[in-house]
């Protein structure tokens, strides 16, 4: 529901008196001093046309130069459109400042049908950074009927037309993953979220395959989870990218899958969530499989030379006479066999079907599954950072240091071989919930039990339990959604 997408502008002052607003950013330089960033020359200008000394004018509010702070200035003048200036800190000017900043005005004149013209960053990276940013601010998502949703128009004062563009792209992804997971699960089944996939498909010239009913005989704990709500039942959505003009050497290109877990309502089944508000952020619990569908949006996209194929795993875990119980044992796809222990704990099912279909039949030089799994990782790490899991500690470093740079931030986690034992079972090859022991560390051993449906591949589970949704309607993200982990997989594929 947004369209708040910065567009680039000519770097003048006739450019920038356009627009209903001028956003011109400070910070503190090396004599601790208060400086007004951006091109000299236009900043120079802004300010005689309309009069003001903007240091004097910014001196007036006492500011702390923190990352994010913002003060308005009324101005006027003849030929012009602008009504105010707002100066926004840069803080320490790094990446995660900028965003800060760049959030902060897209905050400001959010729900507002106005034009900004931003002047505020220089530089590749920080213009990436501020222009996804700046939408990710404004972002509105509501159905309310009496409303009209209002988007402000962003002008960045650029001549770098390459990175505004891929900048967009990133941040049309990201509200695509925010949408999809703010939209209510009495809208949002299993069959609607393969819809969206087959729409966005043919729009920006990705395949999709989708597979239900019959169809999903060997998907045994997609099967369990999803007939618990047989109409209209789970889904199986698989997306393919490959480059345009690859046809030839499509074979020698390497091959990311992505599994996302898509639990478009989670009731907990059986084992039913308690206390039951809890349940109310459950329409939530399909964020992994909105990150990867809005990540192959945006690869289709900007076309990097990597293969890429992404694994909905889609189902609602209701509470029905055809609810899988407690002590069941399923037969996963290729044949491993597990007893349930809580229906609670129903991501892992449904991911262990796509993971183990993803090493048989699709050869990935990289699997890397994304998921809200676990609320003990949120406990551990709380919203600022999503728990990754991998044995390959470079691959960890190169998305550690990717997550840093895009926001999407993530901690690697130890996967503990001594918490193996509490994953058996008397009655089937493993029981799914570790139960066979007390480690207090669900997030842990939830991922030990991901990796025995991997084989030997390169992979990465990504648990965004405490990411995926923000509690708080606060810098970047609105209370709800917030598109966690697009940024992330776009970026690192990117970069293969």
């Amino acid at each position: 529901m947004n369209d708040a997408f910065a567009q680039s502008a000519p770097i003048t002052v006739e450019s920038a008196v356009r627009s209903h607003a001028i956003a011109l950013s400070f910070s503190k330089n090396d004599k601790d001093e208060f400086v007004i960033e951006g091109p000299t020359q236009l900043v120079s200008k802004i300010a005689k046309h309309f009069e003001v000394i903007l240091l004097d004018e910014l001196a007036f509010f006492s500011p702390t130069g923190k990352a994010g702070e913002l003060f308005e200035i009324p101005v006027s003048a003849t030929d012009s459109e602008t009504e105010r200036i707002y100066l926004v800190g840069l803080g320490d000017k790094s990446l995660a400042s900028i965003r800060l900043a760049a959030a902060a005005v897209g905050r400001k004149v959010r729900g507002k049908n106005i034009q900004v013209f931003a002047a505020c960053t220089d530089g590749v990276d920080e213009l990436h950074a501020f222009a996804v940013s700046l939408t990710l601010g404004s972002y509105v998502w509501n159905l309310k009927s009496d409303k009209e949703i209002k988007s402000p128009t962003f002008f960045i004062a650029t001549n770098d037309q390459e990175t505004l563009d891929d900048a967009v792209v990133i941040a049309k992804a990201i509200c695509t993953a925010r949408d999809l997971v703010h939209t209510p699960a009495n809208i949002k089944n299993p069959a609607w979220m393969a819809d969206q996939a087959t729409k966005l498909g043919k729009e920006l010239g990705f395949d999709v395959k989708i597979l239900a009913g019959k169809e999903l005989s060997e998907f045994g704990g997609l099967r369990a989870v999803g007939n618990s709500s047989p109409k209209p039942g789970p889904r199986f959505v698989e997306l393919s990218y490959q480059p345009r003009n690859s046809k030839k050497n499509v074979g020698a290109l390497e091959h990311v899958v992505l599994v996302g877990k898509g639990i478009t309502f989670d009731t907990g089944g059986v084992s039913l969530k308690r206390p039951y508000d809890t349940m109310i952020a459950m329409k939530s619990d399909m964020a992994g499989a909105a990150a990867i569908l809005a990540t192959v949006c945006a690869i289709a996209q900007l076309q990097p030379k990597v293969r890429v194929s992404a694994l909905m795993m889609l189902a609602e875990n209701a509470l029905s006479g055809t609810s899988q119980r407690p002590s069941d044992v399923i037969k996963h796809f290729g044949g491993t066999t597990v007893e349930v222990i809580n229906t609670d704990a129903e991501g892992r099912l449904v991911l262990a079907d796509g993971l183990a279909y993803a090493d048989s039949n699709l050869d990935p030089d990289y699997l890397v599954d994304i998921a809200t799994l676990t609320g003990a990782a949120t406990l551990g790490l709380g919203r600022q950072y999503a728990a990754m899991y991998t044995r390959d500690n470079k691959l960890a470093k190169e998305l550690v240091a990717i997550g840093e740079d895009s926001g999407d931030k993530v901690w690697h986690m130890p996967l503990i071989d001594d918490y193996q034992d509490s994953l058996e079972s008397d009655i089937a090859d493993f029981n799914h919930t570790a139960d066979k022991a007390k480690y207090s560390a669900g997030s842990v051993t939830a991922a030990l039990f991901l990796e025995k449906f991997v084989g030997e591949r390169r992979w990465v589970h990504l648990d965004i339990a405490g990411t995926a949704r923000s509690e708080v309607d606060a810098g970047e993200n609105p209370k709800g959604g917030t598109g966690f982990g697009v940024r992330l997989l776009t970026d690192w594929i990117m970069s293969l």
